[in-house]
C-alpha cells in the first residue's frame, strides 16, 4: 500500500472506531479489535523506516490519519498518534537496537513514558534502571517501551538525559488509569524492578536535538532529519484538533434537530448559535492549517538536505501550543450552547470530546508559556537554545 492508500483505509475505518468509542471508555483502553483494524490499514508503519518494511512517509499524511481517527474516537486517536510516532524515534537508534525491536516482527509496537522518573545507574556496557513511569498511553498493546531517565554525574547532578528502549519482558504494566477524559487511552504505569539496558538502547537527547543520530546512516530518508520537538508535540496536538473536529460535526448535526423550549425556537435559527458555529469552525481550521504548514516546511527543508532554521523550529512550537488552545476553546464554545442534556451521563459525543480535549490539554507538550517564551525570545534576537526545539 502507498501512504495515501493507508490514509484512505483509515478514513474507511473511522465509522467502526466511532461505534467503539463508548466501549473504549468502559474498558479504559482501546479495544483490541480497533488496534487490529488500525494495524491492518498500515497506519502503524507510516513512520517506520523502509529498512524494516515501513513507509517513511510524508509526516503530513501521518498527522492527517491521526486527525481522522481522533475525529471518530478521541482516545483511539490519541493512542494511535502516540504509538504511531514511536517507530520514528526507534529509527534514530543504533541499528542493533532497531534489529532487536523489528528483526523478528516488523509489526511490533512501542509504548513510551519520557518523563525521567526512574532511577538510572551506569553499569559495564550500559545502564541498570528501575522505578515507575507514568502515563504510558496504549502500553497494553505494545512489546517495547521508550522510557526517559537522567544519568547523574560524579557530583550527583544530572549530566545527561537519555531514552531507554526496554522490552516487555523487563517491565510490567500497572493498571492505574481511571480519569474523566481520554478514559480509553489505557495510559497506565510501567514498572521496572531492575533491568539492564545496553548502551546501544540508551539514546541521549543531545544528538536527537542536534539531528545527528546513530540510526540516520541506516535510515537516510528525510523524515528522520526532523526535530524531535516538532514531531512529538504535533503528535500530541493533532489528536486534540481531531477531537474538536469531531465535536463540531456532532454539534452541528444535533443542532439541526434541537428545539430550545425556553424560547420556543429551533436552535438552528438562533443567530447566536450560528455565530458560535462560525467561530468554532474558524479556530479549528486555523489550528490545523498552522500545524500542517509548519510540518510541511520542516519536511521540505529536510528533503532538500538543508539546515532547519531555528526560527521555523520555534514557530512550530508556538503554533503547536496555540493549536491546542484553539481546539479546546472551540469545543468549549460549542458545549456552552449545546444544552443541559449534553452533560447527562452517557455516550454523548460532544460531552466526550469536551472531556477528552481538556484532559489532552494537560499534557506537558501543551504548556503554552514555555513554547511562546521561546518564540518571543527568538523574535527579539535572544538565545533560545532548548531541548524542546
Amino acid at each position: 500500500m502507498t501512504e495515501h492508500a493507508v490514509l484512505a483505509a483509515v478514513r474507511d475505518l473511522a465509522p467502526r472506531l466511532r461505534e467503539r468509542a463508548a466501549e473504549a471508555e468502559e474498558l479504559r483502553r482501546v479495544p483490541d479489535a480497533s488496534i487490529k483494524e488500525i494495524e491492518e490499514t498500515g497506519f502503524f508503519r507510516l513512520l517506520q523506516p523502509r529498512s524494516y518494511g515501513g513507509h517513511a512517509a510524508d509526516p503530513v499524511v501521518f498527522y492527517e490519519a491521526v486527525k481522522e481517527i481522533a475525529r471518530a474516537c478521541g482516545s483511539t486517536g490519541w493512542v494511535a498518534s502516540v504509538l504511531g510516532v514511536h517507530p520514528w524515534h526507534v529509527a534514530l537508534y543504533d541499528p542493533k537496537a532497531q534489529e532487536e525491536v523489528w528483526g523478528a516482527d516488523r509489526t511490533t509496537r512501542i509504548a513510551s513514558s519520557y518523563a525521567p522518573t526512574g532511577k538510572v545507574t551506569p553499569a559495564d556496557g550500559g545502564f541498570r534502571i528501575s522505578g515507575r513511569w507514568h502515563f504510558s498511553s496504549g502500553c497494553d498493546h505494545t512489546g517495547w517501551a521508550l522510557l526517559g531517565g537522567l544519568v547523574l554525574g560524579e557530583d550527583g547532578a544530572p549530566a545527561d538525559m537519555r531514552t531507554f528502549l526496554v522490552p516487555r519482558t523487563d517491565y510490567r504494566v500497572d493498571d492505574v488509569w481511571d480519569t474523566v477524559g481520554l478514559r480509553g487511552t489505557g495510559s497506565n504505569d510501567i514498572v521496572i524492578e531492575d533491568a539492564f539496558v545496553p548502551d546501544h538502547r540508551a539514546l541521549s537527547f543531545g544528538p536527537v536535538t542536534e539531528l545527528r543520530t546513530p540510526g540516520q546512516e541506516l535510515n537516510p530518508e528525510p523524515l528522520y532529519r526532523l526535530p524531535y520537538a516538532a514531531v512529538f508535540t504535533t503528535t500530541i496536538s493533532t489528536p486534540i484538533v481531531g477531537i474538536a473536529e469531531g465535536a463540531y460535526t456532532s454539534y452541528a448535526e444535533a443542532t439541526k434537530r434541537r428545539i430550545r423550549v425556553s424560547y420556543g425556537q429551533k436552535v438552528a435559527e438562533d443567530p447566536f448559535a450560528q455565530v458560535r458555529i462560525a467561530r468554532a469552525a474558524s479556530d479549528i481550521d486555523a489550528a490545523w492549517l498552522q500545524l500542517r504548514r509548519n510540518i510541511e516546511e520542516l519536511y521540505e527543508h529536510a528533503r532538500r538536505g538543508e539546515e532547519l532554521p531555528m526560527e521555523l523550529r520555534a514557530r512550530a512550537r508556538r503554533d503547536q501550543v496555540i493549536a491546542t488552545e484553539r481546539a479546546v476553546a472551540a469545543v468549549d464554545l460549542l458545549v456552552e450552547n449545546a444544552g443541559g442534556n449534553t452533560m447527562r451521563t452517557g455516550p454523548n459525543p460532544v460531552q466526550r470530546a469536551w472531556r477528552d480535549a481538556h484532559t489532552g490539554r494537560g499534557h506537558a507538550a501543551n504548556d503554552p508559556e514555555r513554547a511562546l517564551l521561546l518564540f518571543g525570545r527568538g523574535a527579539l534576537g535572544l538565545d533560545i537554545q532548548d531541548t524542546m526545539l
